[in-house]
């Protein structure tokens, strides 16, 4: 082909080029997202944790895989209350009440702040599954999900956290035949709060009851009872 002016000029043909999508990632798209732990599906979603004050006592939930044997055995029971011995000398994070249930353990503590409190949960954690991983002659993960924390900001909270807490078997029906009063599968009978203390409690032989830490925050150990002491009977309402 030649211009006008005469000089040649090439006809260059471009190749037709097909537009593609940018592959992004993240974003909605099947099978996206956390997948679950060892069969159980993921609960608590991976966002960053609220600010905590120290003046505000957290309950706690951590829940077992679905291959973790049943928690109220003798020695689970055990491996919680070594792993609660070594949190005693914790700093920035307290233990003050516990009970363990069949496929989870409530705790409700104390913490300096939202740091303390995620790395004494994990502490926690890692010590009671490391245990329990040996005496069950097991591997693999013991805790499913990331723990939940309900934080604590009234007197009613605190006394409702107590109820909960303690009284936690009533609501399994864990009670069912059995004499005990209190749940020997908890730091009941640390607890100063029940409304019939003068009767005496029942235990197993030989029991040797899970180690906690005296509260230091006003919400539990003033503050809660401005709602009245807990009855023993008490059967706490929902979440679980």
């Amino acid at each position: 082909m030649e211009s006008r002016g005469g000089a040649p000029q090439l006809a260059i043909k471009f190749p037709r080029v097909r537009e593609r999508a940018k592959r992004m990632h993240g974003g909605r798209r099947a099978g996206a997202g956390r997948k679950p732990a060892n069969g159980v599906k993921a609960g608590m979603p991976h966002t960053a944790r609220p600010r905590l004050s120290r003046h505000h006592p957290v309950h706690v939930t951590v829940r077992v895989a679905r291959d973790v044997e049943r928690l109220r055995k003798r020695r689970a029971y055990q491996c919680a209350s070594w792993a609660l011995i070594k949190m005693i000398a914790r700093e920035g994070f307290r233990v003050v009440h516990v009970s363990i249930q069949a496929n989870h353990v409530h705790l409700l503590v104390e913490a300096d702040d939202e740091r303390e409190l995620s790395r004494g949960v994990r502490a926690f954690e890692i010590s009671f599954a490391r245990r329990l991983n040996r005496a069950c002659g097991r591997k693999g993960r013991v805790f499913a999900d990331r723990y939940h924390a309900s934080y604590i900001e009234t007197p009613r909270q605190a006394r409702n956290a107590f109820a909960y807490v303690l009284n936690n078997w009533r609501k399994h029906r864990e009670d069912a035949g059995k004499r005990w009063r209190v749940d020997p599968y908890s730091s009941a009978v640390s607890f100063d709060g029940w409304k019939h203390r003068a009767r005496p409690f029942e235990w197993p032989p030989g029991y040797a009851a899970l180690p906690v830490k005296f509260p230091m925050t006003w919400l539990l150990t003033d503050g809660w009872r401005t709602h009245g002491l807990i009855d023993d009977r008490e059967i706490p309402g929902p979440p679980d």
